[in-house]
Formats: C-alpha cells, structure tokens, sequence
C-alpha cells in the first residue's frame, strides 16, 4: 500500500530550497524547514515572501492563498524538528561531506519509513546514502530552478533503493504537478550530464578567443532557438556551482570534456561567479540582477576604419532549400539576384519554388501581390558562370561535397571580376580550402545561413587566415542589410553551432546506447528540465541522422578529442538506413 506523505521536512532554506518548500506548501502541504542559524531562515524566508508577493502581483494567488501558504510553514534550527515528517528534502549546498552528515543525523531522529531525498544535481545518491541505516530509503529527487516554473524532476534510485520507495516518490511529485523522470545513479544525471559539457565547451571556445561572448550566446540563440546562450546561462547558474557539476562528473567519468575549463577556476578565483555577485561572463547593475550593462569587453558595433565593398547584384548557385530561401531573402531587400543553375529548367524550377513561398505569405497577408511581382522580377535564372560576371557578391550553395564545391569556385574565380566577394553557405567544411580553388582566397568568406533562410535571423561569417577585413565587414554588412543577425567565428569544424549541438546529441547518444534512460525520458528532461525547443533524438530525427554522423565525424576528425568519436549506435542506424524522418524511421517511427 503507498504511503501517505503528508508532512515533509527541507534542510535548507537558500535559492534551491525556498522554492522547493514555495511548491510543497501550494500544494496544501505541511511544510517544515531547518537552517542552520538564523540569519539563514530570514533569507530564506525573504526569498519565499519575495516569490509569492510576485506570484499575488501576476494574479497567480491571491492575499488569501499566499497568507494560507506562508502559514503552511514552519522554520527551525534543529533537526529533531522533523521527526514526524513522512519525507524529508535536503536542499543544502553541494558538498558530500555536508549532505552525509545530514543524511546521517536524520536517520537518528527519523521514523523508520520516512524516505529521505537529496536535491543534489551532481553527487552520487548511493555515497550520500550509505551513510544511513536505511539505504533502500533514500533517493535523489532533483527539482530545477526557479522551482516554481519548471516542472522536470529527476527522480534517481541507487542499486538498493526500494522499488516502493521509487513508486511513491514519483507519485508524490506528480501530486506536486511536476514530471517526474526516473534515472540511474550517474554523476549529472540526465539533464546536467548533457548540459555541462556543452556549458564547458562555449567557455573553451570563448577561452580560445574563437568567438566573443555575445556572439557564443546569440549563435545558440538564434540558431538553435535556445532560451538562452551558454555563457548567460552560465552565468545565471553560478560558475562556481558549474565548476563543482563538472568537476564531480569529470572525477567519476575521467571524461576530457567534463574537466572544467581553466577560466572557469580563474574567474571563480577572482569572485567573477555570475548574476549573484553581479559580475561573470557579463556584467550586471547589481548583485542578483538580470539586466546586463555595458563593461569593457561590449563590442562596438562600427569599426569606420574598415571601408566595406558595394553591393548591389548578386549571385546566387543552386537549386536546393537553401539556395531558393538565400535568393528569396536576397530580393526581398532590394536587390538584383542571378540564380544559377546547371539547367535552364533547374533554374526556372527553383525561381519556381521562390514564388510557392512567396505565394504562402500573400495568402497569409503577409506579402502583397504586387510586392510578390516586383521580388520575383529581381530574380533572373543563369546557366553559365560568365552571366555571374557582374555580380558583386555571389553566395554558393550546392551540394556538401568538398569536391563539387571546389568546382563551382574554380568557376567562379575564371568568371567573376576583381573585386567581387566569394561566399560558401557550407555548414561544416573547411572555407579556406574551398577558397584554395581560387586565385583570390583573400575574397572568399563563409556565410552559413541557417533553414529556412527566410525565417532564420541567424548567420556565421566565417573568416579565414587569407581573407581579407574589408570581405569580413562587407559580409556583416550585408547580413544586417538582409535583418539577419551575424555572428563571426574561425575557420574551424562546425563553426560555433554545430561545433557546440552535435557532441551534446552525440552524448544523449551515448546515454542511451548505456541503456542509462529513455530516448522520451532524455528528450523531455532537456525541452522540460531546460527549456530547449527539441529533445536531442526529435531533433535528430529532424536534421537526419546520416547528416548528424557526417557533421559528428568532421569535428572529431579535426579536433581528434575522444569524446567526439560518434556513437557506435549512431553509426549502427545510418548502416542500417534509419536516418531520421525522411526515411520513416530513425530513433523513432513516423507514420
């Protein structure tokens, strides 16, 4: 029979717990907290009148309900305090030493049956655990911050956690109105072993000086559709609290890319640890402060010693998604467009393809007819390179072979005049030798637009160790006059987006092929736990799986880092033809 939770205890009454004991006491339960002096119960009890006056304001309670909650609680400075509790919540910072010597004297003063849970987001339950009398007792039960909005908890049971015990647990945070994921004893369980490592790499790169911070986070941003930027995110979380996540699952995974970055330390060393001290990776108004203001290291937007080139027409090669949507996007703003093609029928088709989308949005309302007319006459199809002779800017975007790609420059570079900019959209190919091909490698620049180009803000201009500054401000230009937001990078293996996305959904991966959780469990611990728009396997299955496993192989064999290898398992369903929803199957079926 489950047992009746009724009463729970929280030791701790910081961040973490006081919104922890906020969505107990909501859900009429009796609540009673334990800190370790004073001053801390006044914070604690701070944070929870600052969050419910909020939640009054917003009309989510009302005076009634928050007075009715706030006298659900009950604080206190001795543990014997809980001992009627039916469940108890440590909530104190992440410290195993700390959290055993809870563990420990809670199991003196507890009823034999009361579960005892730790919040920890990190440490092994099973270490913290076996500490007590009661080992078949105790669980992990990882609430998300802010508490009060995300509704993932991760629920982890060591080897001899009692499987009532699990099944209870589970009920009792769905009673909570949370989604509960029950997962294995592994240090970062699932949300923070796949989030921390793709955190550590954005500070490497930014460590690197591969890209400025704002440019890291707005690639996620508007590549991805990410909340928020690694470093902002950071930033938000704590670096200290990051440095000790990735430093205990680096100890337990001996795993390169878990060792945290070395200016993680540095920053920590110097009190730089994000919103709470007002300064990290940003700047911010004031301690706790989410508003960041301008410091230092905020770039400026003009560089007027840099004279950029003329733009007027340009060219545009292919026939794909891609090409179409970079074309469309090209005469909406103005300007002449020559879409080259192999045929004259290719060419036509294409410009075809403009016109449905261009179509979609007139019976949307979004476009008039007129104007629908007016950008279509400032697409012309070409079949020959010499009728790209004029062009002043022409944008390559055929097929992700380095080979043909290679040739399409060659061509270029024998047909266009002097002077004129040489950009590729490819996506993870090294720019420098496509621009090799070419006698002007000083020209040639990467502007990887994403899909659909028409909606997408964001593009990577990629610079190489040849091109020229003027090439570099002319395509940032041009990305501003199309309102799509640029950001610059080095010429390296998937660039700053894909060079971030596809280890991390090579780790999710990972963790399943380590029959570790779900593919539902992973995929809803990082859209509930983290907010990302796709679980990793639906969004595998969207960009394609044999497109995952070649962008996978690029990075590793550029980087030659161990924990880039892709997946056997992903390997294993390229061979096996399951690449995602174009083919009906991938890590799940479609109909």
């Amino acid at each position: 029979m489950a047992r009746e939770i009724s009463t729970v205890g929280v030791v701790g009454f910081g961040t973490m717990g006081a919104g922890i004991v906020e969505v107990l006491a909501r859900t009429g339960l009796s609540v009673k907290v334990v800190e370790v002096d004073a001053a801390g119960v006044e914070r604690g009890l701070g944070h929870l009148e600052h969050s419910t006056l909020r939640a009054v304001k917003r009309e989510k309670l009302t005076e009634d309900e928050k007075s009715a909650l706030q006298g659900r609680v009950s604080t206190s400075l001795e543990l014997s305090s809980l001992s009627d509790c039916d469940l108890v919540i440590e909530a104190v910072p992440e410290s195993v030493e700390l959290k055993s010597r809870i563990f420990k004297a809670l199991d003196e003063v507890l009823k034999p049956e009361a579960i005892i849970a730790s919040n920890t987001s990190s440490l092994s339950i099973t270490e913290i655990g076996v500490v007590t009398k009661r080992p078949g007792k105790v669980v992990g039960l990882h609430f998300f911050n802010p508490t009060q909005v995300l509704k993932l908890v991760e629920v982890v049971r060591t080897v001899v956690t009692e499987p009532d015990v699990i099944t209870d647990v589970v009920a009792f945070t769905e009673r909570l109105g949370k989604s509960p994921v029950v997962i294995g004893d592994r240090a970062g369980f699932i949300a923070n072993a796949l989030l921390f490592p793709y955190l550590n790499h954005a500070v490497k790169m930014l460590e690197a000086k591969y890209a400025t911070r704002e440019d890291l986070d707005a690639a996620m941003r508007y590549g991805c559709g990410y909340p928020m930027g690694p470093l902002a995110l950071l930033d938000l979380i704590g670096l200290d609290t990051a440095y000790e996540i990735l430093d205990t699952m680096y100890h337990q995974s001996r795993n390169r890319l878990h060792a945290p970055a070395p200016l993680l330390k540095q920053m920590i060393t110097a009190g730089l640890l994000g919103r709470k001290t007002g300064r990290g990776f940003y700047t911010y108004d004031g301690p706790d402060s989410p508003v960041v203001v301008e410091d230092a290291l905020t770039p400026s937007e003009v560089d007027s010693a840099v004279q950029v080139r003329e733009i007027q027409r340009v060219g545009v090669i292919g026939t794909g998604t891609m090409a179409t949507g970079i074309a469309e996007v090209f005469a909406k703003r103005g300007y002449d467009v020559v879409l080259r093609a192999r045929s004259l029928e290719k060419a036509q088709a294409a410009i075809g393809g403009v016109r449905k989308s261009l179509d979609r949005a007139v019976s949307k309302g979004r476009l008039a007819e007129q104007d629908r007319d007016a950008i279509l006459g400032r697409i012309a199809p070409a079949v020959e390179f010499v009728e790209l002779a004029d062009c002043d800017l022409v944008v390559e975007a055929v097929a992700e072979e380095i080979g043909i790609k290679k040739e399409v420059f060659a061509a270029l570079d024998e047909a266009c005049k002097p002077g004129a900019v040489l950009a590729t959209t490819t996506s993870s190919l090294p720019v420098i030798e496509i621009a090799a091909a070419t006698s002007r490698p000083e020209d040639v620049v990467g502007l990887h637009f994403f899909n659909p180009a028409q909606v997408m803000k964001l593009v990577e201009v990629v610079e190489t160790i040849s091109t020229q500054a003027d090439v570099v401000a002319t395509a940032r230009k041009i990305c501003l006059d199309l309102g799509k937001h640029p950001v610059h990078c080095g010429d390296v293996a998937g660039f700053i987006v894909n060079a971030l996305l596809f280890p991390y959904l090579n780790d999710a991966v990972k963790m399943l092929e380590a029959h570790y959780a779900e593919a539902d469990d992973i995929d809803n611990a990082m859209k509930v736990g983290c907010g990302l728009p796709m679980g990793p396997f639906a969004l595998l299955d969207v960009v394609g799986l044999d497109v995952s496993l070649a962008i996978q192989r690029t990075l590793y064999n550029e980087f030659r880092e161990p924990g880039f290898a892709p997946a056997p398992l992903l390997e294993h369903l390229v061979t096996a033809g399951r690449l995602g929803r174009k083919t009906g199957k991938g890590f799940r079926d479609y109909s």
